[in-house]
């Protein structure tokens, strides 16, 4: 394999771990060298620049980097020209010593600073090995290319908030990501409208901590709610969802939207981490548990069918198994359709990697429980749909003959098989069957 030249386009490989927020931030660095003439390519093995998007949330992410580059190693020996870059938020976290570790690296980048991946691969052609994990003065979104006016698929992610102020012990997103900024609204709306012109007609508004959106806007700061009503009015726009979501910051008008916007789905992911109240403060979450639920009373008040998913860490430093024991009450007073649980793992430099582990025995037992209860939950929240009729946004071919697979209101995965459907098409489906992971469904 010969690396790029002045005739053949230049390709790009990008591969993207972890939240939603870095799938949006592969597609805005893809537009980014894209603008530098880069094209898509189908494969690492056929790329001239593969970028590796991380993400520092899951357990040993640093390593498991440093081991993906390991499985790159013979790509460099095939073609010499190529170049690998690190991005996200373990290039945050790691900076430099990526370069140090690994030299297979040629440059790393922040995830606040993609705008500025031209000059870093500008710089590793010419030979040199470049990092920039500073925050930068400006902001990112001013300096990246128009977004392509090319047709896409019905569905997009939109991010409309970055970083995060609340400082969770865990948490290493406010060193990676930064303090919470809010994109301005004319912004948003004008990027929501240009991906609903081609084509897209179901968006999730992004951000760590989305629901402290504070916008500016033509008169004042916009509250994410405000933003949601605005959204709404889009001609085409069918569906809103956001995610992720801090329960100190439901305010009482975002919980009204839920009963009150229509196209706003009735769906939430609102993470509650533990339902002991000594853990929450050993955790900093600044909520107890008689916080959330009474929250949950609220938001099920202004939207009754509306479905619940959250995030839980178990075998955090000192819990106990009465702690434990109060987290599976919560579970099960509340009802999730379905939740992302985690082993607690230390992140360097947060305020809980100081603090002693429980054992890995435990930790896995408190969360094999509780996965097996969440898992209850999910399969009764999946067998309540069988025999209703829901709204399905289709979005892609199934694996069976003539299946088409989309997502309903409540984000479930459902697949149906019937002539005459197309990605993008929004359709009423009676709900005849609950698989492990998915509904099953004809047209109504």
């Amino acid at each position: 394999m010969t690396g790029p030249t002045d005739t053949a386009p230049k390709k790009l490989f990008i591969k993207t771990y972890g939240c939603q927020m870095n799938v949006y931030d592969s597609e805005r660095m893809a537009e980014v060298m894209g603008a530098e003439g880069y094209v898509a390519a189908d494969a690492a093995e056929d790329a001239d620049l593969i970028l590796l998007n991380t993400c520092h949330i899951r357990e040993r992410a640093a390593e498991k980097t440093y081991h993906e580059l390991g499985r790159m190693r013979q790509l460099k020996v095939d073609n010499p020209d190529l170049k690998i870059g690190v991005t996200g938020c373990v290039a945050q976290a790691e900076g430099a010593e990526i370069l140090s570790r690994s030299a297979l690296v040629d440059l790393v980048v922040g995830p606040q600073a993609y705008h500025r991946l031209p000059a870093l691969e500008r710089a590793a052609r010419r030979g040199e090995r470049a990092v920039e994990t500073e925050f930068p003065a400006e902001d990112k979104f001013d300096h990246l290319p128009a977004r392509p006016k090319a047709q896409r698929g019905p569905v997009a992610f939109l991010t409309v908030q970055e970083g995060c102020d609340k400082f969770c012990a865990f948490c290493v997103v406010p060193y990676t990501r930064g303090s919470e900024v809010s994109r301005p609204v004319d912004r948003v709306l004008a990027e929501a409208r240009d991906l609903v012109e081609r084509g897209v007609r179901d968006i999730t508004l992004l951000g760590q901590n989305v629901n402290a959106y504070h916008g500016a806007g033509p008169d004042d700061a916009w509250t994410l709610s405000r933003l949601i009503r605005e959204l709404a009015r889009v001609d085409g726009l069918e569906r809103i969802r956001y995610t992720t979501s801090h329960p100190r910051d439901m305010d009482d008008d975002l919980i009204a939207a839920h009963g009150e916007v229509a196209k706003l789905m009735p769906y939430l992911h609102l993470p509650v981490q533990s339902g002991s109240d000594r853990i929450l403060k050993r955790m900093n979450r600044g909520h107890t548990a008689e916080d959330y639920l009474r929250l949950v009373d609220r938001l099920r008040a202004a939207r009754p069918d509306l479905l619940l998913t959250s995030d839980f860490i178990v075998a955090f430093p000192e819990e106990t198994e009465a702690d434990f024991t109060a987290t599976l009450d919560l579970i099960r007073a509340v009802g999730f359709g379905t939740a992302f649980t985690f082993k607690y793992s230390a992140r360097p430099g947060t305020p809980a990697a100081e603090r002693a582990a429980l054992p890995d025995d435990v930790g896995d037992d408190r969360l094999h429980q509780l996965q097996t209860l969440i898992a209850t939950q999910q399969r009764a929240a999946q067998e309540a749909m069988v025999g209703r009729t829901v709204g399905v946004l289709f979005e892609k071919p199934g694996r069976m003959p003539g299946q088409m697979v989309g997502k309903s209101d409540h984000l479930h995965a459902v697949h149906v098989t019937a002539e005459g459907i197309a990605p993008g098409d929004l359709r009423q489906i009676r709900i005849t069957e609950s698989a492990r992971n998915s509904l099953g469904g004809t047209l109504a």
